[in-house]
């Protein structure tokens, strides 16, 4: 018998319950800016364990709907928000015997960075504003406050050498209120004139001609992203703080 005929027939007879599978699921965190801080979005857990706690959304590998795990977590994020982001990046996996109480479980983690004003969620999701740390206040369930810090650590550092910021503003906006979101994240100040040149150079964003918003103090005019794609800068960003 040949090794393909004898490889074929090891696949006709395989069982993949011979051996332990550990519970596998993805969780997404998703971030948003609101009023110039960052948040995150929480949920409430409608079963057993930690019912009733709050809890980054997420949930089980449908395997026979999910062709991978990206899709996983496009189709949770959907579920809580109502949205498709436009930016979602896969964080990382863990896993281990103690961080779900029902056994052995692995959670892949995906980040997504979206508009507050595009998401629709239910009673049972909020905004939870996140500390210089990327801490927040409500206790979650497993081990999902590790996962937000590490997300949001990722977020920061990503922030410094991409124009990953872009994805929580509006379709238009102005420099000032994009250099605010860059702000935000890394938590310090840039500086205005190097990071505009930065910004126009990079040909990231466009002009939307005879379009200007009213701010408190003049004119300003409003700019649109060229596109959804992530760009990347040779040299970071780095805030002063004060």
């Amino acid at each position: 018998m040949s090794t393909k005929q004898q490889e074929k027939d090891f696949l006709a007879h395989y069982n993949v319950h011979d051996h332990d599978i550990p519970l596998s699921c993805v969780d997404v965190v998703i971030f948003t800016i609101i009023k110039d801080q960052l948040n995150v979005l929480i949920t409430q857990r409608e079963d057993f364990p930690f019912k009733g706690n709050w809890a980054i959304p997420g949930g089980f590998i449908d395997i026979n709907q999910d062709k991978d795990i990206e899709q996983t977590a496009q189709r949770k994020l959907k579920e809580k928000t109502g949205y498709d982001a436009p930016y979602l990046e896969q964080l990382g996996a863990t896993g281990n015997n103690t961080r779900d109480p029902r056994g052995w479980s692995l959670t892949v983690t995906y980040f997504a960075l979206v508009n507050a004003d595009n998401v629709v969620f239910g009673k049972d999701s909020c905004w939870c504003e996140l500390n210089d740390g990327g801490i927040i206040q409500e206790k979650l369930a497993f081990d999902h406050a590790l996962l937000i810090k590490d997300a949001f650590q990722r977020l920061k550092n990503k922030t410094q050498y991409t124009t990953i910021a872009l994805h929580v503003l509006p379709p238009k906006f102005t420099l000032s209120e994009l250099q605010k979101c860059y702000e935000t994240i890394l938590g310090g100040k840039l500086n205005k004139s190097g990071f505009r040149r930065r910004i126009i150079k990079s040909n990231v964003i466009e002009e939307i001609k005879g379009e200007s918003k009213q701010t408190a103090t003049r004119m300003a005019q409003l700019y649109r992203k060229s596109d959804d794609e992530l760009h990347f800068y040779l040299r970071e960003i780095y805030p002063t703080f004060s």
